[in-house]
């Protein structure tokens, strides 16, 4: 199999093309897709680049320069399978920012999981598979600046013109093994994923990387560094980690600072930090001292009976990962079995109610389930 680019991708920035390229998208039974974003420069990430394959030809989609509403008809249609890899992230931004909705999926890194394979990113399933290996110098590169140079343009289209191959190797072994099904499921599940945004004042201090342990009133300090934080971000263009870390957060709220200098004996803090945001900290620090302390959300009470179901369902999906050599989520979802645990169906029709948007795994592992769940009633 030749999978060499037959040339370089094809830039898309305006109206006229992108109408050329719907033109030919919409002939092709398969397409397969990425997106490039700017998390990690920005302080709210958007969709920066859009990769398109064929078979033929690799384009490139600038969303700055370019209305993406043409596309829409072309995501959900039913009939043009959207190859993606590691869907659920590039489904999120898409949706977030262009409100697509998406039909007929195939995602690589899920088909690969469900064959139970253990190395599941791109670069590993096509080294091992094909030999190939792609340059990841870009991985972390800003999206966001223009122009994109053009060893980034290669980088970002290579991403998408070998998804054709490789999704038709696992293809071939899931139906090999009698999982093409389950992975269809788990591809339609994926595709309901929703569009969310990021950053924002209201956020909860409690969820904090490393706020596990603090007091109420070191939570309501925190909550007043993270205001002063997400201003900082947002004024800046910058997202929250290049302002100032969580853990610098969580090292102020927890010492003793009672004058700005005290700030010089948190640890992550330096002379460059302390003279931008030295004022501005230790005020953010005494306006959450003055402040009501905010006490640690309490835990949803859960009774015994739930936890023994849920237990008993992580252990009977851990047996049956193992005897089928996957990871124990792909048998049971950790959001199917908590619903099942939670709600605990008794009934075939109940249980299948529960489990709609898994009839696979209804029909394979429904009264397996059903069993688990009925224990408690036995005793």
């Amino acid at each position: 199999m030749d999978f060499a680019p037959v040339g370089p991708p094809v830039w898309i920035d305006d109206t006229a093309k992108l109408a050329w390229l719907v033109t030919l998208l919409e002939k092709e039974s398969r397409l397969a897709i990425d997106t490039e974003s700017n998390s990690l420069f920005a302080y709210k990430e958007k969709v920066c680049l859009l990769q398109i394959s064929t078979t033929k030809a690799d384009y490139l989609l600038d969303p700055f320069k370019v209305n993406l509403s043409p596309l829409t008809d072309i995501f959900s249609n039913n009939k043009v399978e959207k190859i993606f890899h590691a869907a659920e992230y590039d489904l999120i931004c898409l949706k977030r920012d262009f409100h697509f909705d998406f039909n007929n999926l195939f995602d690589t890194m899920i088909a690969a999981r469900i064959l139970g394979l253990t190395e599941v990113g791109l670069g590993s399933l096509l080294n091992s598979r094909f030999g190939i290996t792609l340059d990841k110098r870009y991985q972390r590169a800003n999206w966001g600046i223009r122009p994109l140079t053009e060893p980034m343009k290669v980088y970002a289209a290579l991403d998408t013109h070998f998804l054709f191959g490789l999704r038709n190797s696992l293809a071939q072994d899931l139906m090999e093994k009698g999982f093409l099904p389950l992975a269809e499921e788990d591809f339609r599940f994926i595709s309901k994923a929703e569009g969310h945004g990021q950053n924002g004042t209201n956020m909860n201090c409690w969820k904090v990387a490393g706020a596990t342990r603090i007091t109420p009133r070191q939570a309501a300090v925190l909550n007043q560094l993270c205001l002063y934080r997400d201003d900082q971000a947002r004024k800046a263009d910058l997202p929250h980690f290049k302002v100032l870390s969580n853990q610098q957060l969580v090292a102020i709220c927890t010492a003793e600072i009672s004058k700005v200098e005290d700030l010089a004996n948190v640890e992550g803090m330096n002379t460059k930090l302390l003279r931008r945001h030295g004022e501005q900290l230790f005020s953010a620090v005494t306006k959450g001292l003055t402040s009501p302390p905010i006490p640690k959300p309490a835990r949803p009470w859960l009774d015994e009976k739930y936890l023994d179901r849920f237990e008993r369902l992580k252990q009977w999906r851990k047996r049956i990962g193992k005897e089928l050599k996957v990871e124990s989520d792909v048998i049971l979802p950790r959001d199917l079995m908590d619903s099942l645990a939670y709600h605990h169906p008794r009934t075939q029709k109940e249980l299948e109610a529960s489990m709609r948007e898994f009839p696979y795994r209804f029909n394979k592992f429904g009264q397996a389930i059903l069993e688990q769940l009925d224990q408690e009633e036995k005793k």
